[in-house]
């Protein structure tokens, strides 16, 4: 807090005096016909003047009480005028939607609506993203649906890119990287998603080939922007799963405005549909804030603040799981004994200072701080009895094991503690000039991690210990006794305090030109990156990378609407803690960061059809990676050898095609095809662990022709089996079982009781804006997926059993969603 308090009066001792002014706002979005923003629409009037950012919003101060005329123009859209006479103060919402200028549309190649496109960036409308719910909502539930994006665990916000892991991925807020939680393990365990929907104004992703003004990260970036408020709203929602609330406001004269939003979670009703039956507590919460200040016209100042609370309480009672084959049939009971209670706090809080010196040249300061305290606790013993089931039809004991081919117990034990705390300052700038942009950024940050982790796993079977996998002392269990020392199955202890210090920049430039008859765009930059390892009884250790990235496109002169880009560059990602701690828990300040080389070549067709819009995009991407750090995955725990000892590689084709296949409603079919392999310590290449080789997605959208209010979604992901059945201690080499493929639909039905665009006579629904009732079904036909394997050992056969650990059944949820 006393951090917060210093950046606080550091930021208010930059402002300076300033007089108050005789003004009125005129603020909104520009659309086109289509309903999609308009960026860089010039807005003046007289001397005054603006230009729409982009998302299309603009804002403008003009004189006051008289006839002000204002004028909205784009090369590409026809002319608007509009007469303002406002009192001193007022301020008003004008969202004009501009039309195509059809004399010009044939000579302007790259439009205002081009710029993700360019530049490889998939953007997602906020309002799918607050429709389409999921088991896990929030922004990942709508990610999974796109080509290269894979989740293979409805319990988890966790996702892989195109072959890269979890720890793969960059996310911003308003500019501001944020980090997902250091402990978590299993999907059940984490709370929500950092971004909050009800807060979002903008979403783009790219899955690679990403420009260097985007951190070190091999895989991909999830760049946020929250919403600036124009006027006074509250949204709320409310399921059998949790509820949120989100409320918005400006300040009369217009310098204030900010938006805060509350989440509550409780998992209760997906977990204790899982086969594992027990007192589970799953309590997830969080507020969020964005505040904007405006001084000036030209300075102002943003507030980015979160506060999350996770707890997870488990007391597991029993578990059977029915696998094997019809003419085979084996079950595994499990009786248990102990509880697990795990907390993940975290607090966040960011102030940027933006000052526009000009219209041509932007300066930004970011200062942030991230805290996050985690603990991890559990005691549990587990007994289990493997046996035959009784696969007589008729039979009163159809179901029921009969014989008993092993018996033994697990007992496990953690106390992980870790409290890391992260500060970060940045200066950022863009400058404009005709048709060239010019990014530049520097940036320290320093990482302060404690540490504890204490865990251990003992492991008999009939009665017999069972020694690590690694040991070299064996008996013939169990005719011989073992005579030599009892050891655990698993055991990991070590205390870390690691000090990270990290100075980062970036220099970039764009520009949009002609070749022949042809529009172009061209990207190209520099990452520079600079890290220091220290901590007690660590060596220190210094590092710098250096990132060149670069990105073409170029929209021919064709009757057929096509664009063609082709991006690239050296990516590196230096080692986060979780990267530089190996699996028996000691931190290894010398791992140097991994290495990849993307190319990625990209086509974006735009047609119609059936006289409505649509759009295919197709990239066919590959990486080649170096100084690569192997891991084993479980669950969504990842465990890093420390060690820069492989190589690997990635290469795929991802398809989407979108559009209304229904009339007013944007749908989407994906599909992806992937290949990645790793050769550790040159013993040759096997699949990583994120190998899923296909994907199919579909996100449908649509509505009852005759009951408009009646609407439907559809959530549907198919995605192959990854390399991960095998036990977490083995050698990938030995073990590349596959779990079976992940196979999920879900669907939702909801009904608007009340509409913004219509009036009611009724008194009670004139206090709303919107109101939606729901129903939604999850995993609607059922489908037994599995995340890991349980490994059970028989030692009088000396076999290994691998049980299938399932995620979430179909599960029924109402919700009701409505607007002030």
């Amino acid at each position: 807090m006393k951090l917060h308090f210093y950046m606080l009066r550091f930021a208010l001792l930059m402002l300076p005096v300033i007089g108050w002014s005789q003004t009125a706002t005129i603020r909104g979005i520009i659309l086109d016909d289509l309903n999609v923003p308009v960026s860089n629409v010039n807005i003046s009037s007289g001397d005054l003047g603006t230009t729409t950012n982009d998302n299309g919003f603009y804002e403008l101060k003009i004189p006051i009480e008289r006839d002000v005329v204002v004028e909205f123009t784009h090369i590409l859209y026809k002319r608007i005028v509009v007469k303002f006479n406002l009192k001193n103060g007022q301020d008003i919402e004008f969202n004009p939607v501009m039309n195509l200028n059809i004399e010009q549309i044939a000579t302007v190649i790259i439009n205002s609506n081009q710029r993700q496109f360019v530049e490889g960036v998939t953007t997602i409308a906020p309002e799918i993203l607050r429709t389409i719910k999921g088991a896990q909502p929030g922004i990942e539930n709508i990610l999974k649906t796109l080509p290269g994006v894979n989740i293979s665990n409805e319990l988890s916000t966790q996702y892989s890119v195109r072959g890269g892991n979890f720890d793969e991925n960059l996310v911003y807020v308003n500019e501001i990287e944020v980090y997902r939680p250091f402990l978590v393990r299993s999907g059940q365990q984490e709370g929500l998603s950092f971004v909050n929907t009800d807060l979002v104004q903008n979403v783009d992703f790219s899955a690679g080939g990403f420009q260097a003004k985007y951190g070190d990260k091999l895989s991909s970036v999830l760049d946020i922007t929250y919403r600036n408020p124009i006027k006074f709203g509250i949204t709320a929602d409310v399921s059998l799963l949790g509820g949120s609330i989100s409320a918005e406001a400006v300040s009369k004269d217009s310098k204030l405005s900010g938006i805060i939003g509350l989440r509550y979670r409780d998992n209760s009703l997906v977990l204790n549909s899982l086969e594992t039956e027990g007192i589970v507590k799953p309590v997830f919460a969080d507020v969020q804030t964005y505040l904007t200040y405006t001084f000036t016209d030209k300075f102002q100042v943003n507030f980015l603040g979160n506060i999350s609370s996770n707890k997870y309480s488990f007391q597991p009672q029993n578990r059977q799981t029915n696998f094997g084959t019809l003419a085979n049939p084996l079950a595994l009971l499990v009786y248990y004994e102990g509880q697990e209670k795990d907390a993940y706090n975290t607090y966040f809080g960011a102030f940027k200072a933006n000052y526009f010196a000009s219209e041509d040249l932007t300066l930004k300061l970011i200062a942030s701080t991230y805290h996050t305290t985690e603990e991890e606790y559990f005691d549990i013993l587990a007994q289990y009895r493997l046996g035959e089931v009784n696969s007589n039809i008729g039979d009163e004991n159809l179901g029921e094991v009969e014989f008993s081919e092993g018996i033994g117990s697990q007992l496990t034990h953690a106390r992980n503690d870790l409290d890391a705390l992260i500060t970060t300052i940045e200066h950022k700038g863009d400058y404009e000039m005709d048709d060239n942009t010019f990014e530049w950024s520097i940036k320290y940050t320093h990482e302060d991690i404690r540490d504890r982790l204490v865990e251990w796993e003992v492991i008999d079977s009939a009665g017999f210990s069972i020694n690590p996998p690694k040991s070299d002392v064996f008996n013939n269990q169990p005719y011989q006794p073992y005579q030599g020392p009892l050891v655990a199955f698993q055991n990991v202890r070590a205390t870390n305090y690691v000090q990270i210090d990290r100075f980062q920049g970036y220099a970039q430039g764009s520009k949009r030109s002609e070749l022949g008859t042809n529009e172009v765009f061209y990207n190209i930059g520099i990452r520079a990156h600079n890290w220091t390892v220290n901590g007690d009884g660590i060596k220190s250790n210094t590092q710098t990378v250096f990132s060149p990235r670069a990105q073409f496109a170029i929209k021919p002169d064709w009757d057929k609407d096509m664009l063609f880009r082709i991006a690239g560059g050296l990516y590196y990602q230096p080692p986060f803690y979780r990267e530089l701690r190996d699996s028996s828990g000691i931190v290894r300040p010398d791992v140097k960061a991994q290495k990849s080389i993307h190319l990625v070549l990209g086509n974006d067709y735009s047609f119609k059809m059936w006289d409505r819009p649509f759009k295919l995009v197709s990239e066919a991407y590959f990486k080649h990676m170096t100084d690569v750090n192997p891991y084993t995955l479980e669950n969504v725990r990842i465990r890093y050898r420390a060690n820069n000892n492989a190589k690997a590689y990635a290469y795929g084709l991802d398809l989407r095609l979108n559009g209304e296949f229904v009339p007013g409603t944007e749908s989407w079919f994906s599909f992806g095809y992937l290949k990645t392999e790793e050769n550790i310590e040159g013993r040759g290449y096997i699949a990583r662990p994120t190998d899923q080789r296909l994907k199919f997605a579909v996100l449908f959208q649509d509505y009852v022709p005759n009951i408009p209010e009646l609407k439907v979604y559809l959530n549907l992901v198919y995605n192959t089996g990854v390399p991960g059945g095998s036990p977490s201690y083995a050698d990938p080499y030995e073990y590349q079982n596959r779990l079976r493929d992940y196979k999920r639909a879900d669907v939702g039905f909801s009904y608007v009781i009340i509409d913004s665009e219509k009036t009611y006579n009724a008194n009670w629904k004139s206090a709303f804006k919107e109101l939606t009732i729901g129903v939604e079904v999850f995993n609607m036909f059922d489908v037994q997926n599995s995340i890991t394997n349980t490994w059970v050992r028989d030692v009088y056969s000396k076999r290994q059993y691998a049980i299938p650990n399932y995620l979430s059944p179909r599960v029924f949820n109402v919700r009701l969603s409505m607007k002030f």
